[in-house]
């Protein structure tokens, strides 16, 4: 089990180093916007590209999470016809839907708020719509394949081409909104491009009607859900800026955005899990595989999350070229970080949740539990807004996030029973709390490093004394240990003797 769990781990550190330095390079182009575009331009491309994530849910209907199942199974037709049953559909579905925004362009630019002069970034948007989607099935078959690498490699170059041509464009032409729009829509067709190979070994014309329906029913409960789990993502601004101030907003926005680090550990968790909990559904221990990963998943988060907490202040006063991370103006709100962080610990719990939906086939479930979060998301962030600012709009995603996890959890356990070793994951908590309160009496009178670096040892100690270990981990835990040990003393391996 545990090399199984290794696999997932790699997996995950390698789709991690993508998605990290793809995030890294978008960042660079946030101060580049706001230096070359006026608030009025950049606040078109915010509007606009914030419309085409909604569209990006009704353009793929599911059919990247219906791939992923019945790929895995093959229960209905061969491998090349479940990649392009899903892949016709899509490239055909898109071009239509990409077609009708192009003849209402200048309907769709007004209702987007989209000014006279910008009205060209419709039908680049369309371009970009259609590209993204003919990409997605292409994508998941490399996840579904276990070529991490690969699929890591094409993510970068998109987001490489992407900030080259934006660089090119808005500085040396002077295209403003449209150069953006049209870098976008040049960095969609490299990746494309570049996709041709793997869309070439596995197409074939075939498009067996049953396979099709099948892939409809699996994936249409995800529009539905897809948009309410967006709606919980944004709803939160509109209503803070309605109840308080756009300074609030801004400074809400700016801690919100901390939170970044724990949603790169969901993110790239994610990418790897899917396509490994389909891999391993029919496996004897299955079950108890899932069980043990969520188990894992928690304490990792933990980990990372009593890391920020402790750290975050010192994290945001780091000066990079004279001018701290965040700007001082912006430090009043760094109490919402950690709420933020166990939110969306929240939505990886929801994402390990989900492996009975994708083996059971019951995403018809989907659309009522995501409804239920963001219908929490909202009341929450109406009630609590007013009274507690902006710790009310954190505390109201985390309600949601929670919300989610729950309503999953119940639905879930109803057809596909994992026996989740929930008093495990207490003893996490357990040893996570103890931590924090430690940190709150102990602040005043010890070094904050020597402090903060003692409760990180603690938490590791109280898990041990709290027997969270088992005895193959243990086991695992000491080969790692005398591993180091060897290294550390200049020893080039181990011998096998000692293992």
């Amino acid at each position: 089990m545990l090399a199984q769990i290794k696999r997932l781990g790699t997996d995950t550190a390698i789709y991690g180093i993508s998605t990290v330095v793809g995030r890294f390079l978008n960042f660079i182009l946030v101060p580049f916007y706001t230096n070359v575009l006026h608030p009025n331009e950049y606040g078109v491309v915010a509007n606009v590209y914030a419309i085409i994530a909604f569209l990006n849910i009704v353009y793929a209907y599911g059919m990247e999470s219906a791939y992923f199942k019945y790929a895995s199974t093959k229960e209905l037709g061969s491998e090349r016809q479940n990649f392009s049953a899903p892949f016709i559909s899509l490239c055909v579905s898109s071009a239509l839907f990409s077609a009708i925004l192009v003849a209402v362009a200048p309907s769709a630019s007004r209702w987007m708020g989209v000014p006279p002069a910008d009205a060209s970034v419709v039908p680049l948007s369309a371009g970009i719509l259609f590209l993204d989607t003919v990409a997605l099935v292409p994508f998941a078959s490399l996840r579904m394949q276990q070529k991490a690498l690969l699929f890591g490699a094409l993510k970068i170059l998109n987001i490489v081409v992407n900030v080259a041509a934006n660089l090119i464009l808005l500085l040396h032409f002077h295209a403003g909104v449209e150069g953006i729009f049209l870098s976008g829509l040049i960095a969609s067709l490299v990746t494309v491009l570049a996709l041709v190979p793997t869309i070439v070994r596995q197409f074939t014309p075939e498009f067996p009607r049953s396979l099709y329906r099948a892939l409809l029913v699996f994936g249409l409960p995800y529009v539905p859900a897809g948009l309410a789990s967006m709606v919980i993502q944004v709803v939160d601004r509109p209503i803070m800026r309605l109840l308080t101030s756009d300074a609030t907003l801004g400074v809400y926005q700016a801690n919100y955005r901390l939170g970044i680090f724990m949603m790169l550990i969901v993110s790239m968790f994610d990418y790897a899990w899917r396509p490994f909990f389909l891999a391993h559904a029919d496996a004897p221990d299955a079950k108890k595989l899932f069980a043990r990963v969520l188990t894992y998943f928690s304490a990792f988060m933990t980990c990372v999350f009593l890391v920020l907490t402790f750290f975050i202040g010192d994290i945001v006063r780091i000066r990079v070229f004279g001018r701290t991370i965040i700007h001082p103006d912006y430090w009043g709100g760094l109490s919402i970080v950690p709420v933020v962080l166990i939110a969306y610990m929240f939505l990886g719990i929801y994402n390990n949740l989900i492996a009975g939906v994708y083996i059971q086939k019951k995403t018809q479930h989907l659309p009522a539990i995501t409804l239920i979060g963001a219908l929490v998301n909202i009341v929450a962030n109406f009630l609590l807004i007013p009274s507690m600012g902006m710790m009310g709009g954190a505390i109201a995603t985390l309600l949601a996030y929670a919300a989610m996890a729950g309503a999953l959890y119940r639905s879930v356990q109803s057809y596909y029973p994992v026996p989740y070793e929930w008093g495990r994951i207490a003893k996490v908590a357990s040893s996570a709390a103890i931590a924090l309160v430690l940190s709150r009496l102990c602040a005043p009178w010890l070094n904050h490093f020597a402090l903060c670096g003692g409760l990180l040892l603690l938490f590791g100690a109280s898990l041990y004394f709290m027997r969270f270990f088992d005895a193959e981990e243990m086991q695992a835990i000491g080969r790692l240990l005398r591993r180091g040990s060897a290294h550390g003393e200049g020893n080039p391996s181990v011998p096998d003797s000692l293992e």
